[in-house]
């Protein structure tokens, strides 16, 4: 199984990264990563950046050292009725948004409040991602939420650091969405959530999952580059046509 981009960095921005955007360009070309998104916390995450800061990302060219970059955003969930602290105006110009529920941002509600939560923000058409569902702070429907997925066309990540420190218990939960997912045929993405550049593109505790329920590989945005900028494009992301030229012929 071969990965060629990671749909969930973060750099200093966000306030507890460690990185650059230069630091990630280089790892990435380190290890033969040919695109990575991205995605900051939004403002409600304290110590994360001003939206201007989010907004900003125009500037950042397309191509870096040879490295595709994508502009998104990790987009907080404010509220049980899925509200973003992103404004559209702001989402709209994005290439790529995730959204996802933080303990510091939105109280951990019920089951019914949570999953209410995380599909309410799927129905944002500006949303493409729903990070670490996972997480056992904010227990879910996982059925619900990826028929939910399937039927706004938004992909359900599996966040290889959920494994590790930062969301203990998250293991069983994720392998019970990925097989879900695998019977559903929904679309998966998978995130390093690097807050370091040495983390980037390490997939080996999803990996070893998707190996051992077989999870096919067109169920997994992250195995091209082109699968990727497809779904954006359908999703109907209006700069991404940037991108088609630019991959033609990788």
């Amino acid at each position: 199984m071969k990965f060629e981009l990671d749909t969930h960095t973060h750099t200093i921005a966000s306030g507890h990264a460690y990185s650059t955007v230069h630091d990630l360009v280089k790892e990435a070309k380190n290890i033969g990563l040919k695109m990575f998104a991205l995605t900051d916390h939004g403002p409600a995450m304290p110590g994360g950046p001003h939206i201007y800061h989010i907004g900003n990302q125009k500037v950042i060219p397309r191509v870096i050292d040879g490295v595709f970059v994508l502009r998104g955003v990790e987009a907080n969930i404010i509220d049980y009725d899925g509200s973003l602290d992103i404004p559209e105006e702001y989402l709209k110009e994005l290439d790529l948004v995730i959204a996802s529920l933080h303990d510091v941002c939105i109280k951990p509600g019920t089951r019914e409040e949570n999953t209410n939560a995380l599909i309410r923000a799927m129905e944002n058409k500006y949303v493409d991602i729903i990070a670490h569902p996972g997480n056992p702070v904010f227990p879910i429907d996982e059925e619900k939420l990826l028929k939910a997925a399937k039927k706004n066309n938004v992909l359900i990540e599996i966040n290889n650091s959920s494994f590790g420190k930062s969301r203990p218990g998250s293991k069983e939960n994720c392998i019970r969405i990925a097989k879900i997912a695998k019977e559903m045929n929904v679309q998966l993405s998978v995130g390093s959530d690097t807050h370091i550049s040495f983390q980037l593109g390490k997939f080996d505790y999803v990996e070893e999952i998707f190996k051992d329920i077989n999870m096919p590989d067109d169920l997994i945005i992250n195995t091209s580059i082109h699968k990727l900028i497809n779904f954006l494009e359908k999703k109907g992301k209006k700069n991404i046509k940037d991108f088609k030229e630019l991959i033609k012929n990788r």
